[in-house]
């Protein structure tokens, strides 16, 4: 292996070849602490060639890579498990290559942090609006291969759909060179989207051609409170009629997350007097300056007089802005100080959301008794991020020890809804061995077919997916 780690030190200087254990440490940890990697060494290319050149040596020598990112991912699918892989960080391939105002486009390198592609957007009056919580260090090779869903899902799509073109490095060393800017192109197969979703098995992405929006010039958030996820969504069609496209984001809590917030956060506070079993955050943005505020009180009055919503208070500073959001976007943190967390991230047909977290959590609640539900999300787009905090009191290891008895419950709910297991988080390896009991028989087996035909020899991100 030392002459392998040299040849690598040769494409990409030796500085940027990762050996020692402490230097390795932060690539092979992941957020939830459920996959402790190993790795023959971190390889940190800083450009498409150089990326190509390290693929291609892999393969002729039958070494397995795993691609990396921001190092988000929470399904274990950027951890590799075997100390011969090579990791391939992607965080040198930080270039903004280009930025066309005319054709409202930005080319950025796979390295790039999500943030920084929302400060070049906002730099140039323009608006980027894909949104996680992690966006500060999640990079866009890792949201395409991952086809990262977020806040804003309801308005603009996600990552797969805010996309033009892309560059992918192939197992075999290649380079397909797809940065177009074209809205349409009829050329036969629309290969960009085969590795976007893919979670770096297929390929990787090392630059892509990204959508940019005209900037709103207002915004009104409020945070609504109601008794029911039915209520929830009859509120959610109001909102869809009234506000059209102006709707940019609509977000649901249970009381009980808001709890964990409130008790673990520093600085949360109560948003209203009174308490709610439900919570929405829904937020309107539009082109207009004027006039919106309006257009949010207009709906917020009919939501009451429709008896939908109980309270609501809008944001009056960007302050207040910013303290409604962190209430939504700490939910997962802070669930860590309750103990352990079994995580479902499935997605239901809009309609079938109220009945799915009724009969879900009557599923848990029966399989374990004390069993917390913490279920949040984007109910605008389906995607619940159904969380089952540990019962008071119970042995941490105990209860994540029963993680797949729970995952069964759970699933088989959505099943019955025709739903799916993953939402927005992928496969990797927390779900592979479960794709191929929900997933369609034929569409199985032309995902097999397609990782043969780009990557016969298994060197690209093994163990994740399928």
């Amino acid at each position: 292996m030392s002459d392998i780690i040299e040849r690598l030190g040769h494409i990409v200087g030796a500085s940027h070849v990762l050996t020692a254990d402490g230097d390795m440490a932060g690539y092979l940890s992941e957020p939830r602490d459920l996959y402790r990697g190993r790795a023959l060494c971190v390889v940190r290319p800083g450009s498409t060639a150089e990326v190509a050149a390290v693929l291609k040596l892999c393969n002729d020598e039958g070494l397995r890579v795993t691609p990396q990112g921001g190092n988000t991912g929470l399904v274990g699918g950027q951890t590799p498990m075997n100390e011969r892989d090579v990791l391939i960080s992607t965080t040198r391939l930080d270039k903004v290559r280009e930025i066309d105002l005319p054709s409202n486009t930005m080319t950025v390198e796979a390295g790039v942090t999500l943030l920084r592609v929302q400060e070049e957007a906002e730099r140039v009056d323009r608006l980027f609006p894909l949104s996680l919580a992690s966006e500060g260090s999640c990079t866009i090779g890792g949201n395409l291969a991952s086809n990262a869903g977020g806040t804003a899902v309801l308005a603009y799509g996600n990552a797969r759909d805010l996309v033009t073109g892309v560059e992918v490095a192939l197992a075999d060393g290649r380079v397909l060179s797809l940065l177009s800017k074209l809205k349409k192109d009829n050329t036969g197969y629309d290969l960009k989207h085969l590795f976007m979703g893919s979670e770096g098995t297929l390929g990787i992405v090392t630059a892509a051609v990204v959508k940019l929006y005209p900037r709103p010039r207002a915004v009104e958030t409020a945070l609504v409170g109601l008794a029911s996820p039915e209520k929830a969504l009859a509120f959610l069609n109001l909102a869809q009629d009234m506000a059209g496209a102006d709707l940019k984001t609509y977000e649901f809590m249970a009381r009980i997350g808001l709890d964990f917030v409130l008790r673990h956060a520093p600085g949360a506070r109560e948003p209203m007097e009174g308490k709610h079993a439900w919570y929405v955050l829904i937020e309107l943005a539009s082109q207009g300056a004027e006039g919106l505020d309006a257009r949010m009180m207009g709906l917020l009055e009919a939501a009451f007089e429709r008896e939908l919503i109980e309270d609501a208070t809008v944001a009056a500073s960007l302050d207040q802005r910013k303290a409604f959001w962190a209430l939504r976007e700490n939910l997962s943190e802070m669930q860590k100080h309750e103990g352990g967390s079994i995580k479902h991230d499935v997605c239901l047909p809009v309609a079938s959301c109220p009945a799915f977290l009724a009969e879900g959590t009557a599923a848990v609640e029966a399989f374990m008794p004390g069993a917390r539900v913490v279920p949040f999300g984007h109910l605008g787009d389906g995607n619940i991020h159904f969380n089952v905090s540990q019962p008071v009191g119970m042995d941490k290891a105990a209860y994540l020890a029963r993680w797949e008895e729970m995952n069964a419950r759970v699933h088989a709910v959505v099943a019955r809804y025709h739903g799916s297991i993953s939402a927005e988080h992928g496969i990797g390896q927390l779900k592979r061995e479960l794709l191929p009991g929900v997933k369609d028989p034929v569409a199985y087996a032309l995902m097999k077919s397609l990782k043969a035909a780009l990557d016969p020899k298994g060197t690209l991100n093994p163990g994740k997916v399928l």
